[in-house]
């Protein structure tokens, strides 16, 4: 088959992109496809130009967009492709877009009573107007610590975390930056755990063990530093859980997948409290894909390697038409 990827995109996450784009362009030939790379660059322009881009990707039988973030992850480049009739890897617009936008996903989960981490979404005037905002917290019986951030976006790029009202203030204005809607949560002490779902040409969808992130100490949380540049951070899989979490855990994620609206694949990140009961933190429907990202790690421990993982990928894809 013709393959294309496409990678890097006007987000943060650009350089995470390349590197997700080039793991799979190395499978997809490892498979023997035709694997043909194409390139947004940082300002949201397609290197090849938008029109030789349509052409390669109308050419081609399955396209994997391996973007993350804003304008690749958040269901525009989805409906592009529908648009263009190309069949692709992954979920659609609607999933897409709720999954970027962690406040449509909590508000979304929320409804389908599966439990998500305590918050609020500030906009507007409340951004600016420091009473109103903490009114809001108050009501929603918020207290320091809190996390903040930007309503999209991922890889921790804008998240901050508060302790009082000053350092509450520059996170609010740093997070608004990136994104006009801003989430304040309630912080999690507790174990963070994720899940990896994959949908199969026959439509079923399993979970791969669960992962347990331990982050670099050094590091004040899980952020983008402690991510990506950070030799003491550990990913811990299989994650040490009693079965009856695991299997608590492993039925959420698919609830959640399946609520949403999901295909193809997804990473379920959860927050599992020391005194309380698990809570989905985010999703994220085109996780990272670098061969050292959670994603495929945690298949690599239900046997499945990078390339299989890949293929299967492509061939739900092809299946879904």
């Amino acid at each position: 088959m013709k393959v294309a990827v496409v990678m890097g995109g006007a987000s943060p996450e650009h350089q995470v992109s390349l590197a997700s784009g080039k793991g799979i362009l190395k499978a997809v030939e490892l498979l023997g496809h035709m694997a043909i790379p194409l390139v947004i660059d940082a300002e949201g322009n397609w290197i090849d130009g938008q029109h030789e881009a349509i052409e390669i990707l109308q050419a081609c039988d399955v396209t994997v967009p391996a973007l993350h973030g804003e304008g690749g992850e958040d269901g525009r480049l989805q409906g592009f492709l529908e648009q263009l009739q190309v069949p692709y890897v992954g979920s659609g617009i609607a999933a897409s877009a709720v999954g970027l936008d962690k406040h449509l996903t909590k508000a979304v989960l929320r409804a389908h009573g599966i439990p998500v981490t305590p918050g609020v979404t500030l906009r507007g005037a409340e951004l600016t107007d420091t009473e109103a905002g903490l009114q809001k917290l108050k009501a929603a019986g918020l207290d320091f610590p809190l996390f903040v951030k930007p309503g999209n976006g991922g890889s921790s790029f804008g998240v901050s975390r508060a302790t009082n009202l000053p350092t509450l203030l520059a996170a609010i204005a740093d997070a608004a930056v990136l994104d006009p809607h801003v989430l304040v949560e309630r912080e999690m002490v507790g174990r963070e755990i994720d899940l990896a779902v994959l949908e199969f040409p026959d439509g079923r969808i399993e979970t791969a063990p669960a992962l347990e992130i331990h982050a670099d100490p050094a590091q004040p949380f899980f952020d983008a530093t402690a991510k990506y540049d950070s030799a003491a951070t550990r990913f811990v899989v299989p994650a040490p859980l009693e079965p009856e979490l695991a299997e608590r855990l492993r039925r959420t994620a698919i609830d959640v997948f399946e609520v949403l609206g999901c295909a193809g694949l997804a990473r379920v990140d959860f927050f599992v409290p020391n005194d309380g009961e698990p809570v989905v933190n985010e999703i994220n429907t085109f996780p990272g894909f670098t061969p050292a990202s959670q994603f495929p790690r945690m298949w690599a421990a239900a046997g499945l390697s990078y390339a299989e993982v890949v293929d299967t990928l492509i061939r739900t894809a092809v299946a879904r038409g």
